[in-house]
């Protein structure tokens, strides 16, 4: 309470100067712009851009000529086989042009039902040449797609003459659920029938 007086009544505080009590410098600021061309005109001169160019255009080249291998793909040791429903249900009403609705939402859709798998898909390790040898020997380029999860598909066409595929970041196996190659995926009737086989002594038979 005495306390909260004596704020009441006290005078109101003025402002003094002090003077000056030690040395002021201007506040220089460089032009953030100016900085960044002068680097890259020290960049440019050095050769570093184009150097930098040329390993980012190699990593390029190499990660397309030899991609990243899907991850947790093993060789077959153990046969295994599945029947896979591609069915899907639409989540919402799918429109034409006209706003006119021709697919409801709610309806199951099989995709095989409209575009049919009319060629095997063959997934195999591309650095397993027992694997390599199989599938070449089994299936033409009419019957089956190539789908490799490790290696160079570039090396491979130029080697066999046959084009290779390449299950980009495990797309593929991942959702039909493979684990392990060689594996052969065609369709059965409205579903794919999924099979992981087992090449004894590097050779296998027709599947």
């Amino acid at each position: 309470m005495i306390a909260a007086a004596c704020a009441c009544v006290a005078p109101p505080a003025s402002a003094k100067d002090y003077g000056r009590q030690g040395a002021v410098f201007p506040i220089i600021e460089a032009d953030l712009l100016a900085v960044i061309r002068q680097r890259l005109a020290a960049m440019q001169a050095s050769g570093e851009i184009d150097r930098a160019n040329h390993q980012l255009a190699e990593r390029t080249a190499t990660k397309v000529r030899r991609p990243t291998a899907v991850p947790g793909i093993v060789t077959t040791e153990q046969e295994r086989r599945w029947m896979f429903d591609p069915t899907i249900t639409v989540g919402q009403d799918l429109r034409d042009a006209r706003g006119r609705v021709i697919v409801a939402a709610g309806t199951r859709v099989n995709p095989l039902d409209t575009v049919p798998l009319r060629q095997r898909l063959v997934f195999l390790d591309g650095d397993d040449p027992a694997q390599v040898a199989w599938a070449m020997r089994n299936t033409t380029a009419l019957d089956a797609k190539l789908i490799l999860i490790n290696g160079s598909p570039f090396a491979l066409m130029k080697a066999e003459q046959r084009r290779f595929y390449f299950d980009q970041q495990g797309a593929l196996t991942r959702r039909l659920g493979i684990r392990a190659v060689p594996a052969l995926v065609q369709q059965q009737g409205r579903a794919l029938l999924i099979r992981e086989l087992v090449l004894p002594n590097g050779k296998g038979d027709r599947g």
